[in-house]
């Protein structure tokens, strides 16, 4: 199954300079929440705060008018905050600083913090990029002074201060859960439903605090009936699942994950994706098999972000499943938004389109499927299992068909130069993580570097070059590849 709850645009290659991907996490991208462990949880948006390259007010004074630097800019803007009483102002001026010290040029347009691109060109608006590391520390403890002062008055600094506190902002990535535990709890008792949700999570993880379910569940409660689409995502599931002592409570769960599917938004997208698992394939009395629906909302999922959910709808669209037509343009389009979001199965069917090509959506490009293949290998698989003080850990370990695919693409020279060492290498890993056909090719070399003979269908595989093994067949119904 894809879901984790069981039932009874075509791009450019990841190797482009024009489109490599490149992770982009601001200070509130950390810890996972429990209903997608790939996903990070997000800070609630703070107020809009004017960019810092002053572009918004060319329009008013003329192209070329003369503005204020940006390091004029902040300072002006922390002279006149610190004049004034208003909290709410000296909450805008805080944030504004947090944006400052990590290089943020601006707001987006619903207002979050964009966070900076590493490894991107320096950001000659950005008023700390030239200075020390000691100004923006100076900075960023200016602004956690101005957090604590208000801690008392307004929700919304209770959270964005704990937000800081559990992402490590002020202590050099080191989370502060401690710190931030009650002051979740707290801007949660003045209404603030992000709090809330953050909150459940700390006493269903232990996170600053013991671990108490019960607690967890009445906090969950708590944000899912002010619609967070978080906590109502938490909650149906753990009613689905019989977890948190929620034991036997399936026409509860059903319904707080439709609610939760109704309000899902970019930062919360599991519900319409988990739902879609339900309606795929039936689920209990109340969830019936509906394949077409099951594809609507995988779309919506996919349209908020999803990656599972754009990995389903490239193939079912490759495939003709869910009763979706078979579109290639449709199919690259999907796993293109997976792949671009880290999806290492993605990668793999880009890799296996582009090794084919789908004239005339797609031209047949060894080179990029390659490329595909080896950016795969990156970003491997994400497991979870105990670690050695018993608590579950996330592990990253590498995705074997893409290693097998690599090993052999280096091996015959397919979209890069042809090294039987690195190949080996390659093979290596792949039989390591479990590739049988990693574990055979590497019997075949060894017998062939020992002079033994081969068996009498590896030496035909052989004579045949493998080629065929890998390629997808678009003429017949088959469109199946080996290295998927």
């Amino acid at each position: 199954m894809y879901s984790s709850l069981s039932a009874d645009g075509r791009g450019r290659s990841p190797g482009s300079p024009h489109q490599r991907a490149v992770s982009t996490h601001s200070y509130d991208s950390r810890r996972s929440s429990y209903t997608d462990l790939t996903q990070p949880v997000h800070m609630q948006a703070p107020p809009p705060i004017a960019p810092f390259d002053n572009s918004h007010l060319r329009d008013k004074v003329g192209a070329n008018a003369s503005l204020l630097t940006n390091k004029q800019t902040l300072e002006m803007y922390r002279a006149n905050a610190k004049k004034s009483q208003d909290p709410y102002l000296q909450y805008e001026l805080a944030v504004f600083m947090v944006q400052a010290a990590q290089g943020v040029g601006g707001g987006s347009e619903s207002g979050t913090p964009s966070p900076r691109v590493s490894g991107s060109k320096s950001d000659l608006n950005n008023p700390y990029e030239a200075s020390s590391s000691a100004s923006k520390n100076e900075t960023l403890r200016e602004a956690r002074q101005i957090l604590e002062r208000l801690a008392g008055k307004l929700p919304q600094a209770q959270y964005y201060l704990a937000d800081a506190y559990a992402s490590g902002l002020f202590s050099k990535g080191k989370e502060e859960n401690d710190k931030a535990f009650p002051l979740f709890v707290a801007a949660s008792k003045h209404g603030h439903a992000e709090a809330g949700y953050r909150a459940a999570l700390c006493y269903e993880f232990g996170w600053g605090c013991r671990k108490d379910p019960l607690k967890a569940v009445q906090f969950y409660r708590q944000s899912a009936s002010k619609n967070h689409p978080g906590a109502m995502t938490r909650l149906g599931m753990a009613c689905l699942r019989s977890d948190l002592g929620l034991q036997s409570r399936y026409k509860e769960g059903v319904k707080w994950l439709k609610r939760a599917t109704d309000v899902a938004d970019a930062q919360y997208p599991n519900a319409p994706y988990e739902l879609g698992c339900m309606h795929e394939t039936g689920y209990g009395d109340d969830v019936f098999q509906d394949e077409s629906y099951a594809a609507q909302l995988f779309t919506q999922a996919a349209e908020l972000g999803h990656s599972d959910a754009y990995y389903r709808m490239g193939d079912a669209y490759e495939h003709g499943k869910l009763n979706c037509p078979r579109d290639a343009a449709l199919s690259v389009h999907f796993y293109t938004g997976a792949a671009q979001r880290g999806h290492a199965m993605a990668m793999m069917a880009l890799c296996a389109w582009y090794l084919v090509g789908a004239e005339p959506v797609l031209e047949k490009n060894e080179d990029e499927a390659y490329q595909w293949a080896l950016k795969a290998c990156e970003y491997g698989t994400l497991s979870l299992r105990a670690g050695f003080d018993g608590r579950l850990m996330i592990f990253l370990t590498g995705l074997p068909k893409a290693e097998y695919a690599v090993g052999y693409f280096t091996e015959m020279g397919i979209g890069c130069r042809r090294d039987p060492l690195e190949a080996n290498v390659w093979y290596v890993k792949a039989a390591g993580h479990g590739d049988e056909r990693a574990v055979a090719r590497l019997k075949v070399i060894q017998e062939a570097a020992s002079g033994g003979s081969p068996a009498k269908k590896d030496k035909k595989k052989e004579r045949t070059g493998n080629r065929g093994v890998l390629e997808k067949s678009r003429d017949g119904e088959d469109k199946d590849c080996v290295i998927m």
